[in-house]
């Protein structure tokens, strides 16, 4: 909105200084600072409502090492969707498809989150919003991002199509299982970081380590030349995604001051599923879809060891008649816990493993 405003001014008086508003480059760095300040604005005042409304993180039996959290208020998701939204709306070109998308889809899994969180903490209902309900939630985002893409004509030749990291000249096309994709990808990287926010910081921290990764991604992909000589699919438009993967960049760091060790406000699944959608959403839309599982490796990491966990457990039990673990705890920042690890320590080291993978990611590029 302050974008077409400055636009206006600029076309229409030609103010110096004013020119700067049409480059990418600024209006990203403007929305990150925006983004970023506004998680400090908002941060104390939400906390402050939390806290006056006793909306706390519940007690969590099956982790001992946990119990003195409780009442550390949650839902704290809201400081960073509002951080990312405000700026997005400033900043970005609204009438561009790749914002419209990422925005819708980002706004409403933070609902479901939200109504999740309430009945949980507010409602007192032991496990919150019913799974299939919250499935349905991202069931639909993933349906209106797939069929959107699918049947846009600014994708066409290339609705389907998505590039194969480390080998050059090689796409590969889901043609008409692209849609289930799209909704899958988005279903598992949103239940992804949900699983991954178990500890102070380590959700939010790994989410900003790997949306700077995609600000870069996005905005090669949407230059003609860079991608040209990175002979990646050029996507015009997709370049604005920049905008917001900055926005909420800065909104993470923000949230990321009251959320490390000890952490004075836990983000919910109103942040958590949100996040986790829109890293899937991104790179759905900048058609990089193969390299979540190592861009992601630490969300992914999380979730096979709940599912290996559960597995395994299942089996040993219908074998052996009692049922066995391949780890202490899952998801596998619990089973670190569990050894004795302090908390700080394995949210570090998960953020080393996390830039290490972002490095390999962006050398897929080149590697080919």
């Amino acid at each position: 909105m302050l974008y077409y405003f400055l636009e206006y001014i600029n076309r229409r008086f030609n103010p110096p200084g004013f020119d700067l508003f049409r480059y990418l480059t600024f209006r990203s760095a403007v929305a990150a600072i925006t983004g970023l300040f506004l998680a400090f604005f908002l941060g104390p005042r939400v906390i402050n409502i939390l806290k006056k409304h006793q909306i706390g993180e519940a007690k969590k039996i099956e982790v001992p090492s946990h119990w003195s959290k409780a009442g550390t208020p949650t839902m704290g998701g809201i400081i960073v969707i509002l951080s990312v939204v405000i700026p997005v709306l400033l900043w970005a070109d609204l009438r561009n498809i790749y914002i419209v998308l990422i925005l819708t889809g980002t706004i409403c899994l933070s609902g479901v989150g939200f109504l999740d969180d309430y009945l949980k903490v507010v409602k007192k209902y032991p496990n919150g919003l019913i799974a299939r309900y919250k499935l349905m939630g991202q069931i639909g985002v993933g349906l209106i991002v797939g069929f959107t893409i699918y049947f846009s004509p600014q994708f066409e030749g290339i609705n389907s199509v998505t590039t194969v990291p480390f080998l050059k000249d090689v796409n590969f096309d889901f043609s008409y299982m692209y849609i289930p994709v799209v909704v899958f990808i988005i279903a598992a990287t949103s239940n992804a970081v949900n699983l991954t926010d178990g500890l102070d910081g380590l959700a939010i921290g790994v989410t900003t380590i790997v949306m700077l990764t995609l600000a870069i991604i996005s905005y090669i992909s949407g230059n003609a030349i860079y991608s040209d000589y990175l002979n990646i699919i050029y996507l015009p438009g997709s370049g604005e995604l920049t905008v917001f993967v900055a926005a909420l960049v800065g909104a993470s760091l923000g949230f990321l001051w009251f959320n490390f060790y000890p952490a004075q406000v836990f983000m919910g699944d109103t942040g958590s599923l949100a996040l986790g959608g829109a890293f899937g959403i991104l790179a759905v839309l900048i058609k990089k879809e193969l390299l979540i599982p190592i861009l992601g490796g630490i969300f992914f990491m999380e979730t096979i060891s709940v599912i290996i966990q559960r597995l395994y457990f299942k089996y040993t039990k219908k074998r052996y008649g009692e049922g066995r673990r391949v780890f202490k705890m899952a998801p596998i920042h619990h089973h670190f816990e569990m050894k004795g690890w302090p908390e700080p320590k394995i949210v570090i080291r998960f953020y080393i493993i996390a830039i290490i993978l972002a490095i390999i990611s962006l050398a897929s590029f080149k590697i080919r």
